[in-house]
């Protein structure tokens, strides 16, 4: 029998919320990081035009590798090959691929927590072990190399991600150097997510491939690129376990669609069309901050990229998911319960996406105000 994992506590926040909109309900979805801006429009063309040309197939775009390798040497000054690069069918399978093909069963792979959900329960379905780092407001709620250098026993693994998920905070460029060289000392190998790449209000983002050319890299076109329906990403792996990936995906789970894959390499040179959707985002973030001091929400981590906001809500809760299927059902908006990021603390805890469209940021907080401060507290 399979490990036993918890669920994802957002999806249940999701369905009640698709069930009410079918009542006929007005809902603002705030649960995902789900971006409201649509797919580049060169991307949107260029799968109109291979739909009437291409009858597709089983397909990995030569092309698209090549570019994927591009943009780590114009972004970061990384030099790839495009053998080191997978194509996925998003992030998540390329989480999968890199943890099945870097450890084996029963190893401790380290994270922190706060962290999204899928980390410590693909590592359990997979037969890891995750091991939990409490990493609270001192530490900006993100792992750090002292941290990772104090476990006793060292862990075969760790998972980093910057910007994080709930938080959005990012590692700086020191830090990232210091894990890394706590890793190559104790022989850790480095998952890095990059997914929030290109969603930053300011701190620099750097690439763990600057400081660790080995770690696997994990990225997709969901979130910056705005595609999390075309469920296109990649995964790049260490010189020494590229052949070991490829072997892995092409029994799992083939390639991904062919369709995305022509539009992924379009997208990737869409920069001034996407990072006007960074400018949404960046508005929606000054929208959000400054409503949170009257909705009695003080205490945040510090949302430097991606497009969450992470939020202690104890003086109202103890009970993440119930406050959250509270709100939902008295002003039809959805959130995510602090509980999926973090089973020790969250449940005084919640996230807030502003991913929508910034009207609806404006109306989502036209109702949150008066709600939370009906709200009573302890």
């Amino acid at each position: 029998m399979g490990q036993d994992i918890d669920p994802f506590r957002a999806i249940s926040v999701s369905k009640r919320a698709h069930d009410l909109k079918a009542e006929g309900r007005r809902i603002l979805h705030m649960e995902f990081g789900q971006p409201s801006t649509p797919a580049p429009k060169g991307a949107i063309a260029r799968a109109h035009e291979v739909l009437d040309t291409d009858p597709m197939g089983y397909w990995e775009s030569r092309p698209l590798k090549e570019r994927i390798c591009r943009h780590y040497k114009d972004e970061y000054g990384v030099d790839l090959t495009p053998g080191r690069v997978t194509l996925t069918c998003g992030a998540s399978p390329a989480l999968v691929l890199a943890l099945s093909t870097a450890f084996n069963p029963g190893d401790r792979i380290a994270l922190a927590r706060p962290g999204y959900v899928a980390y410590r329960n693909t590592l359990r379905a997979l037969n890891l072990e995750p091991v939990e780092i409490a990493c609270g407001a001192d530490v900006r709620y993100q792992l750090t190399a002292a941290a990772l250098d104090a476990l006793d026993p060292v862990p075969a693994g760790v998972i980093i991600a910057s910007p994080a998920n709930p938080t959005g905070t990012i590692i700086p460029e020191d830090d990232l150097a210091a894990i890394a060289a706590v890793a190559k000392a104790k022989n850790i190998r480095i998952i890095s997510d990059e997914i929030y790449h290109g969603l930053s209000y300011g701190p620099e983002i750097r690439s763990m491939l600057e400081f660790e050319p080995d770690a696997y890299i994990v990225n997709s076109f969901s979130k910056y690129f705005s595609m999390p329906a075309w469920r296109l990403g990649w995964l790049v792996s260490p010189k020494d376990g590229a052949a070991r990936t490829s072997a892995y995906v092409g029994n799992l789970f083939l390639t991904p669609p062919s369709l995305s894959q022509h539009a992924g390499l379009v997208a990737m040179d869409s920069a001034e069309e996407l990072d006007g959707h960074v400018e949404v985002y960046r508005r929606n973030r000054e929208l959000m901050l400054d409503a949170l001091p009257r909705l009695g929400l003080e205490k945040i981590a510090p949302p430097d990229g991606a497009f969450y906001i992470y939020a202690d809500i104890s003086k109202y809760t103890d009970d993440s998911l119930a406050f959250c299927l509270k709100l939902l059902e008295d002003t039809g908006i959805a959130t995510a319960p602090g509980v999926d990021f973090d089973p020790v603390e969250g449940h005084r805890f919640m996230r807030f996406s502003f991913a929508l469209s910034t009207p609806q940021i404006e109306e989502a907080i036209s109702l949150l105000e008066p709600w939370f401060a009906a709200q009573p507290q302890s």
